[in-house]
């Protein structure tokens, strides 16, 4: 079976899969996946404290994301990233984790993670085939840092954060969003904590998505340049040309083996490089993460079940869905109501 669309072909079996590219000739090659819309902590910035999650029957089977990830991957993608929520809390994540991690043509697999369950599974994370692994930790304060996730304990996370050292991973990140009047003070804390373990650090601005309870985020939000600004003053930070999976710019500290990565998707519109879309566990395929252009698999795959042709026919089709930008901010556009664990990290 062959079918050609505008920008890519489904080709046989044994020709070369087609590179999937958007309307403006970006090419994707790198899929994000939630698992879960569930979560151990409740981040100020990306939930309510009050959260009502998906009815089991709306959540994409770990078959289904297997079958999504399985179809990406034939399309020529060969960056897979597993987020939530919370990934590491659904109920057989390691038996997804374990399967596609076997994908032929699956040059990364990557884990976003709060880190809560690494103690014990960095090990075997490392065996199914994840190769890097980012944590979200935004204090090292234990009363800052319950605060900031309102149910996470410090300690355990630190606890991971070190399993996942020792277990050898391609590379560890730390992702941090600074918060003005909850964590600016500690920017350099979190440097020197990531430094000290010899793995790399990011510092995200906060996005606004989905209207959250705990603070106004116009009034939050510290810009990457504030940020780098501060670390400049104790450690000069080097520019690098690095090519990753994700839109980070990365800087070098001197004398230390550790990268510094700053993700702007406010103050640095960077669309006209992106080369992601993202699944929801409710299975939409989201074009862009400040926008709504999205297809629904979910209908695909249940109207079709085990048909990958048509899925992947229905994939093609979706990339003259992606939008060129997003409008943070922007007041004459009409601003997200979805939360960030409904999205995928």
């Amino acid at each position: 079976m062959s079918t050609v669309s505008e920008h890519g072909a489904l080709k046989g079996a044994n020709e070369q899969a087609p590179m999937l590219v958007d309307q403006h000739g970006r090419h994707i090659d790198y899929v994000r996946l939630s698992v879960t819309d569930r979560c151990d902590f409740r981040c100020v910035y990306c939930m309510s404290e009050e959260m009502t999650f998906l009815p089991r029957k709306q959540v994409l089977s770990l078959e289904e994301i297997y079958q999504v990830a399985k179809s990406f991957t034939e399309l020529g993608v060969n960056k897979l990233r597993l987020t939530g929520g919370e990934p590491l809390v659904r109920k057989n994540v390691m038996s997804l984790i374990e399967k596609i991690g076997k994908l032929p043509g699956l040059k990364e697999l990557l884990l976003t993670t709060n880190g809560s369950q690494l103690e014990k599974l960095a090990v075997p994370l490392k065996e199914a085939g994840v190769t890097r692994i980012n944590i979200s930790l935004d204090s090292l304060n234990a009363e800052s840092f319950h605060r900031m996730t309102r149910t996470g304990k410090l300690e355990k996370v630190q606890r991971g954060i070190e399993a996942a050292v020792a277990a050898g991973f391609d590379a560890i990140r730390l992702n941090t969003v600074i918060l003005r009047g909850r964590n600016e003070h500690e920017i350099l804390d979190l440097l020197e904590y990531a430094l000290g373990l010899g793995i790399n650090i990011a510092y995200i601005e906060e996005m606004p998505l989905g209207e959250v309870s705990d603070h106004e985020r116009g009034d939050t939000m510290v810009s990457n340049e504030e940020v780098m600004a501060v670390i400049n003053e104790r450690y000069p930070l080097t520019p690098i040309e690095m090519t990753t999976a994700g839109p980070s710019r990365y800087y070098r500290v001197e004398s230390h083996g550790s990268k510094v990565g700053f993700i702007s998707p406010v103050s640095h519109n960077f669309c006209d490089t992106c080369n992601r879309v993202r699944l929801t566990v409710e299975g939409r395929l989201l074009l862009c993460l400040g926008n709504e252009h999205s297809m629904d698999l979910r209908k695909v795959l249940r109207e079709n079940p085990g048909n990958d042709e048509v899925l992947k026919e229905h994939i093609i089709k979706a990339m003259d869905l992606k939008p060129l930008r997003h409008y943070f901010y922007d007041k004459d556009e009409p601003q997200l109501v979805r939360f960030m664990n409904m999205t995928g990290g």
